[in-house]
């Protein structure tokens, strides 16, 4: 889902650096490639592109990530995204009304 963004500025995600052990799970888990490794530590590369699904806290082994999944809602944004695309066979429909 790259190149999909949200709004501007309202992202909830945190990343504690300190905490930060480099593993890479957060880029592995991130539909929207929010984040790379720097310098052996995950960085935000692009916070405002974040629809706060919550996949990068829930498999941080360091807890170094935290936000408030759903908030954003993520199937909301995941649904317009398919949608857009013309999948044959995807009626649309979301959680946000």
């Amino acid at each position: 889902m790259k190149g999909f963004r949200y709004l501007e500025g309202v992202a909830t995600l945190e990343l504690e650096s300190a905490l930060c052990i480099g593993c890479g799970r957060c880029v592995e888990v991130c539909p929207h490639q929010i984040f790379r490794i720097e310098g052996k530590r995950a960085v935000i590369a692009d916070r405002d592109a974040c629809m706060e699904c919550g996949a990068c806290a829930l498999n941080c082994p360091a807890a170094a990530l935290k936000v408030d999944a759903g908030v954003g809602c993520a199937s909301g944004m995941i649904h317009e995204w398919l949608r857009e695309k013309k999948l044959p066979g995807f009626s649309g429909g979301g959680c946000c009304g």
